[in-house]
């Protein structure tokens, strides 16, 4: 369902900004795009990556450093010899770089950021920080998603790269952006105390906060960096299906599967045979039920969102898993915090090795 008819509705986009143009912030205009429509870092993305604040040089930096700085900003993707980082002065700042470019070497060997993410999570990212990767899972999820007109979609595909906190009331499964409610609170004049208050447990002042409705939603595309939508996934709303269509897409996009995704209730399915959790805490209580372990009631109400994957060629299934559902589980941890975790699908789904592996 595309909202393209709501497109006279729209707020007037800021200067630069193509109608219908989401998560400007994750730097997709720094990127090519091949005829497949993956993508790939330009000189600009790896210069937007060095003027990060974890890598500009403080005041304090040594000589060497800001000479190394100046260097890649000329040319981001120049080789940096081992003497080079020998010779900065502090250790932070060696291991710091150190990281950085060999992060950006395992990327920039890889034809597109798509195949980056997946080579990065099949090898490992031991070593990697996780502003990184964050980034790195930004821009794929946003060229996965290129093309789509439907803010819930959207709004559902925030989940595969920012932490969301999930709150259950008056018949609602709201979903919103960990970050934003962190800034709102902070704004909210409690202060010190506020912070306190919270982390008693106590409940402080509600958050305002938009639901994504039909009325509001032509709004997303001008406040998509912002992430300051909240998003109903309770059964039988338009979020909920979202969650499916965005997943379908980021699998279909990155790891190169068709698949289609369908929301369901619960599990009915006393032998199922294969699950991923999209999550640590969903794929804990999905172990735990898969091996038969009680699992209190509490516990299986963290599970906020389940669909049932099924792959459009069935050759590519391992045997074993074979015209049998998958099914896919979201959960919320004790904090009521969603964090998930969209490479849990790279190890996760039942497929038998491509041929052509890259």
């Amino acid at each position: 369902m595309s909202h393209a008819h709501h497109h006279h509705h729209h707020p007037a986009p800021p200067p630069g900004l193509a109608p219908g143009d989401f998560w400007v912030a994750s730097g997709h205009h720094l990127c090519d795009r091949d005829e497949a429509g993956r993508i790939r870092g330009t000189p600009d993305l790896w210069r937007a990556f060095c003027a990060r604040p974890e890598l500009v040089p403080p005041a304090e930096a040594c000589a060497a450093e800001r000479a190394l700085h100046a260097a890649l900003l000329e040319d981001p993707l120049r080789a940096v010899p081992a003497e080079t980082l020998a010779a900065l002065a502090d250790a932070d700042a060696r291991e710091n770089w150190q990281v950085f470019l060999a992060f950006r070497d395992r990327v920039a060997v890889q034809p597109t950021l798509e195949a980056a993410w997946l080579a990065l999570y099949r090898q490992g990212v031991a070593g990697i920080p996780p502003i990184f990767l964050q980034m790195l899972t930004h821009l794929v999820a946003r060229s996965a998603l290129q093309g789509i007109g439907d803010p819930f979609v959207l709004r559902a595909g925030e989940c595969l790269f920012r932490t969301q906190r999930a709150g259950i009331h008056q018949g609602s499964t709201l979903l919103a952006d960990e970050e934003l409610l962190e800034m709102r609170t902070a704004d909210s004049g409690f202060g010190a105390l506020g912070q306190l208050l919270q982390e008693a447990g106590a409940r402080t002042r509600e958050v305002e906060i938009d639901v994504l409705n039909e009325a509001n939603a032509p709004a997303y595309f001008a406040r998509s960096d912002a992430h300051d939508f909240a998003l109903d996934i309770v059964e039988g709303s338009a979020g909920r299906k979202a969650v499916a269509t965005a997943l379908g897409r980021f699998i279909a996009h990155v790891i190169g599967e068709q698949v289609t995704i369908r929301p369901v209730p619960v599990i009915e399915d006393r032998n199922w045979t294969w699950h991923v959790g999209l999550d640590a805490e969903a794929t804990a209580i999905a172990n735990d039920l898969w091996h038969g372990r009680k699992v209190k009631q509490d516990r299986l109400a963290r599970i906020l969102w389940l669909g049932v994957l099924e792959f459009a060629e069935p050759s590519r299934v391992l045997p074993r898993a074979a015209g049998k559902p998958v099914y896919l589980a979201l959960a919320m941890d004790a904090q009521q915090r969603v964090r998930m975790k969209p490479q849990n699908l790279v190890a996760g789904l039942p497929l038998t090795a491509r041929e052509d592996a890259s």
